[in-house]
C-alpha cells in the first residue's frame, strides 16, 4: 500500500488484495461513531483515492460487528454551540457527498449492524451497496431534531421511490438489510457471515474489469445524482440551520438520557 494514507488517524486503511483499498470505521465500544477527525478524513479521502494509480476499487466497511452509528454526539453538541463548528461540518459534508460522487474509482459498501448518518451517506452513495440481513439502517436526522440533510434528499427517492423515502425519512424508521434490498435501497443483501467475502468478491471483479468502461459508466450514471445537487444543497443547509434551533437540543439530550424526545409542536418554522 502506498504511503499516501499513512497520515490518516481517524479512519483505518487496509489493502486486502491488489488494487483494492479498504476504508474502515473502527471505534470499539462506540459503534464506530465518527469523531471530528474521522468526519474530516472521510470527506477528503476520495480525492486521494481518485488520484492513486495503484487503486482500482474501494471497500467501505465497519469493524467490530457494526458499520457506523453516525456522528458522535459530542460533535453534534459542538455544532449547536459554535458557528465555526457548523460551518466546518457543512463544508466537510458537502465535500464528502460530492467527492464520493466524483471519485472515478468504483466504491463498494459492506453494511452490517447499525448504519446511520455520515457513514450511511457513503454506504448508500457507494456504487454497489451490500447489506447484511440483520443490518439496521436508519437516517437518524429527524429523531435528532434536524432535517435529513447529508445525502438523503439526493439519493433515497432515486433508489426506493419518493413514497418510501418520505416514510422512512420523516418517521425515522429503522430498515433491516432484507427490507432495504426489497425496496431497492441497497444493491443486494447477504447472510451476515458472508457479507465481507461477498463484498470482496465484488471488489475483485471491479478491480479486474475494464477500467475506462467501469469508470465512465459510473460517471454517466452519477449524472442522475448531480442533477439532484440542488435538492441536496437545500437539505444540507436546512440541517445546519436546524443545529441552531431548540429541537436538536432536545434530540441530543434525549439520546444521552436514552428516552423518547419531547419536541415542542408549536415551535415556529
Amino acid at each position: 500500500m502506498t504511503q499516501r494514507y499513512e497520515n490518516y488517524i481517524g479512519l483505518k486503511i487496509a489493502q486486502p488484495m491488489p488494487r483494492v483499498l479498504e476504508v474502515i470505521f473502527d471505534r470499539p465500544g462506540k459503534l464506530n461513531a465518527l469523531t471530528e477527525d474521522m468526519h474530516r478524513e472521510l470527506a477528503g479521502i476520495w480525492r486521494e483515492i481518485d488520484a492513486d494509480p495503484d487503486i482500482s476499487c474501494v471497500l467501505v466497511r465497519g469493524a467490530n460487528d457494526s458499520y457506523s452509528a453516525g456522528g458522535d454526539l459530542s460533535l453534534v453538541h459542538e455544532m449547536t454551540q459554535s458557528f465555526d463548528a457548523r460551518a466546518k461540518v457543512w463544508r466537510e459534508t458537502k465535500d464528502l457527498v460530492y467527492n464520493v460522487i466524483n471519485c472515478s474509482k468504483p466504491i463498494v459498501s459492506a453494511i452490517n449492524g447499525p448504519a446511520v448518518g455520515a457513514g450511511l451517506a457513503v454506504a448508500l452513495l457507494a456504487d454497489i451497496s451490500i447489506a447484511a440481513k440483520t443490518a439496521r439502517i436508519i437516517d437518524g436526522h429527524t429523531r435528532l431534531g434536524v432535517a435529513a440533510g447529508d445525502h438523503a434528499a439526493m439519493i433515497w427517492p432515486l433508489l426506493c421511490g419518493m413514497a418510501k423515502a418520505k416514510y422512512y425519512l420523516l418517521l425515522c424508521e429503522q430498515i433491516s438489510g432484507e427490507e432495504a434490498e426489497r425496496i431497492g435501497l441497497v444493491s443486494m443483501c447477504t447472510d451476515d457471515n458472508k457479507l465481507y467475502d461477498t463484498a470482496l468478491e465484488v471488489c475483485a471483479k471491479l478491480a479486474n474489469g475494464a477500467p475506462s468502461a467501469i469508470r465512465w459508466t459510473k460517471y454517466a450514471l452519477n449524472n442522475w445524482l448531480r442533477t439532484a445537487g440542488p435538492a441536496f444543497d437545500t437539505s444540507l443547509a436546512l440541517e445546519i440551520l436546524g443545529m441552531t434551533g431548540p429541537d436538536v437540543v432536545e434530540g441530543v439530550q434525549s439520546l444521552r438520557e436514552k428516552r423518547s424526545p419531547v419536541f415542542d409542536p408549536n415551535a415556529e418554522v
